[in-house]
């Protein structure tokens, strides 16, 4: 009996750990950072992008040349925006504008992450884009890497863009913690769920799904129900031997580019 109780016991301890401790897990921030050009991006400037609850994003823009599209890369849940520099340097070297967001807790910005914050820090970037750039909605590549997804789908539902690409994106965190940890009820626990399942289908732009058939973290099955479900013109990269991390080994961005320019009005 003592056993079982023991059980029990630890059970809930584990349970209401995992509760307490699901921000820290979900959102890895990480500190200051170096200037653009420490990482080899010397034609880039640093921004500062105001939300509505005062919290200041510093991001990094590139401006273009000619007429091109501009890339809005909303990254994911561990890395600062300077661990971006090597993906968003393959547009810059293609000429198109790019506008790599840090959210708040993120590469030295103040703030708390938390689902309805970082959909704030969304919608403070698309305000700024229309009043610095001569960028319009229409305009406008969203580029959700992982928990970015969630920010990305979020602004999705409510505007235009030329496209949406979505990188190993997820059908809801809730999901994933579910698959995670089976023996608790985490789907019902959930503080910040980002269902993307429940969203995409209300999707307004042309989406293309990149997702590795290996992904360790983010199952590659999420990234295929996702476009199931998207109404909208997609094209889908599922990559047979990618994992989470190292799509770009495989030349992805080829793949965003080319879609974007066939859709781009």
């Amino acid at each position: 009996m003592i056993y079982i109780f023991s059980a029990i016991i630890l059970y809930i301890f584990l349970g209401l750990s995992l509760y307490s401790l699901q921000r820290k897990i979900l959102f890895n921030t990480s500190g200051r950072l170096q200037n653009p050009s420490h990482y080899g991006l010397e034609t880039v400037k640093e921004v500062q992008i105001l939300t509505n609850d005062g919290i200041s994003l510093l991001s990094w823009y590139f401006k273009g040349k000619g007429k091109t599209p501009l890339l809005v890369y909303f990254h994911g849940n561990s890395f600062d925006i300077g661990e971006r520099a090597y993906r968003i340097k393959r547009y810059i070297d293609q000429n198109w504008a790019v506008l790599l967001v840090a959210w708040r807790g993120y590469s030295g910005n103040k703030g708390n992450p938390t689902e309805k914050n970082l959909y704030i820090d969304g919608e403070a970037t698309l305000k700024w884009i229309i009043q610095n750039t001569n960028y319009q909605f229409k305009d406008l590549v969203i580029y959700g890497e992982s928990l970015g997804s969630g920010i990305a789908v979020e602004l999705g539902q409510k505007y235009e863009f030329a496209s949406i690409v979505l990188e190993a994106p997820f059908t809801s965190v809730a999901d994933i913690a579910q698959q995670r940890y089976r023996i608790f009820p985490t789907k019902f626990l959930i503080k910040d769920k980002f269902n993307n399942l429940e969203k995409i289908n209300k999707l307004k732009s042309p989406l293309i799904i990149i997702s590795g058939k290996k992904d360790e973290i983010v199952p590659h099955i999420h990234s295929q129900i996702l476009f199931k479900e998207a109404k909208v013109v997609k094209e889908s990269v599922f990559i047979d031997e990618a994992m989470h991390n190292n799509l770009y080994d495989f030349g992805i961005e080829k793949q965003v580019i080319s879609f974007t320019l066939k859709v781009w009005k």
